[in-house]
């Protein structure tokens, strides 16, 4: 009966608006619209249901790709059948998302084995070819806009890069991402340009939006986006914590000699997309307790986490680029699913700065021997704290010092988890988001040396430069869009 109750989900799935709980549409308008454009909200999915028991605790622990086909089944509903669905995530991924354990309780989920050597690619890919899947039958190209503070254009434009029907348009901020990131974005060429904003990765996402709700615009052409705003950039990502937590479930025992160790993911986050798709990877069954909100100095959510105001600010340019977002668009999803109440029950927030940033690549370095960059680095620095005496102390009535770095909180607003992490029956998943080497400088005024770089990393350095200068000034955007869409 539960197996037949899922597939009557699955065929009538649906997604609603985060600012109009009465849009109703099917999941093709969902991932061609992109956002709403009457109202600039988001879509989310109506309902997520658990996945079957049977396949969950199925011994050894399903394949990625199985994974991948059971949750996307659920999203999909009907309007994939079901050969099609598995041929596009044959073709998305002849990747995977493997744990490497550095130390008795800490594990490092990777995700940049990939094309672009970042998480992004899993979302990408998913959604190039479902649009593509879709797009078939249109006469007119879709014309894709993204927004990027590091890795979300890279794996966008790689996904996207030759297909029929549709092209793509990277905005970056200029000057703000490491070289090699930026190396990434501006050489692709054919259906797939980038501008170069004169601002901060807020100012192009503010080009992107104000696009998509303008009416003039999309009257003349089919716009879409592929930030983690298009819930086909995040549906797949919950693929890899389902993954993940499943492999960690069934050997943290002999690894850490803990019963039953409960699963905490530690999430370096920006635009808070990805901690998303782990809060409904969590509600589709997967083994996590909680999650811990580990930004850089761009550290709204932790905020909120800790006094209860989301105030969205200017970012501040951070050595963890990707993460510099002082106003994250996935809130809007986070506070649709869960409440602050809610939310404070399962998530802990935690900022670092950039000194403690390399300090935190030099210590996971010095005493596991691994490499990390500085995105994971901040999910490190964050675990290592709170299983080493911060959560104890939050617990005990200590507060971290006002303005300092580290565990945000107090007493009453801890975790659930928090005593079990202070008695020492956790793990740590933390999700490293992208190769060290894209960070290459960092990585070696950290521990003296640079991490070793990828073939397909090395293959971009030597590629012409091909982007173009933007201003922030939505007139402008507005223009060129016009004449070269």
């Amino acid at each position: 009966m539960p197996e037949l109750l899922l597939y009557a989900i699955v065929v009538a799935m649906r997604y609603r608006d985060t600012r109009n709980a009465e849009t109703n549409v099917s999941f093709e308008t969902a991932v061609m619209q992109g956002m709403d454009p009457q109202t600039g909200g988001l879509y989310i999915p109506e309902t997520i249901t658990r996945l079957p028991s049977s396949f969950l605790n199925r011994n050894p622990v399903p394949s990625f790709r199985d994974i991948a086909f059971e949750v996307a089944k659920q999203f999909v509903g009907d309007e994939i059948p079901d050969d099609e669905l598995m041929a596009i995530i044959v073709d998305c991924y002849p990747f995977t998302a493997p744990i490497t354990p550095i130390d008795p309780t800490t594990y490092v989920l990777e995700l940049y084995h990939g094309p672009t050597c970042a998480f992004k690619d899993f979302g990408a890919r998913f959604m190039a070819r479902v649009m593509a899947y879709f797009n078939r039958k249109e006469s007119n190209p879709l014309h894709i806009l993204v927004a990027t503070s590091g890795d979300t254009g890279s794996a966008v434009g790689s996904a996207f890069y030759g297909v029929p029907g549709i092209d793509v348009t990277i905005l970056y901020p200029d000057g703000k991402i490491s070289p090699l990131q930026e190396k990434q974005l501006s050489t692709f060429d054919g259906n797939v340009r980038s501008l170069r904003v004169n601002g901060t990765f807020d100012d192009c996402q503010k080009l992107v939006k104000t696009a998509f709700t303008d009416s003039t615009l999309r009257n003349r052409f089919r716009l879409s986006s592929a930030n983690s705003i298009n819930i086909a950039r995040l549906l797949p990502q919950s693929f890899y914590y389902i993954y993940g937590s499943l492999l960690i479930r069934d050997r943290c025992h002999f690894d850490s000699k803990i019963d039953c160790a409960q699963i905490i993911a530690v999430v370096p986050s920006g635009n808070f997309g990805n901690l998303t798709s782990g809060l409904m990877a969590r509600q589709m069954g997967a083994p996590i307790e909680g999650f811990v909100a580990a930004t850089n100095s761009n550290r709204t959510v932790p905020d909120w986490l800790n006094n209860g105001e989301y105030r969205p600010r200017p970012s501040v340019e951070t050595l963890s680029n990707a993460m510099d977002v002082g106003a994250p668009s996935n809130f809007e999803r986070m506070s649709a699913f869960y409440s602050l109440e809610e939310s404070r029950k399962i998530m802990a927030g935690y900022w670092l700065d950039d000194a403690g940033t390399k300090d935190a690549i030099r210590s996971c370095h010095d005493r596991t021997g691994y490499i990390i960059d500085p995105h994971g680095a901040i999910g490190w620095a964050a675990w290592d704290s709170i299983r080493s005496g911060a959560m104890e102390q939050l617990l005990d009535g200590s507060k971290n010092p006002e303005g300092m770095p580290g565990l945000l909180g107090t007493k009453k607003t801890a975790p659930v988890w928090a005593k079990n992490c202070v008695g020492k029956s956790c793990v740590g998943m933390i999700l490293e988001t992208a190769h060290p080497a894209k960070f290459g400088e960092t990585v070696r005024e950290s521990i003296g040396r640079e991490p070793s770089m990828p073939e397909r990393l090395e293959r971009v350095l030597s590629l012409p430069d091909r982007s173009q200068p933007m201003s922030s000034d939505y007139a402008e955007f507005r223009s060129w869009l016009e004449k070269n869409l």
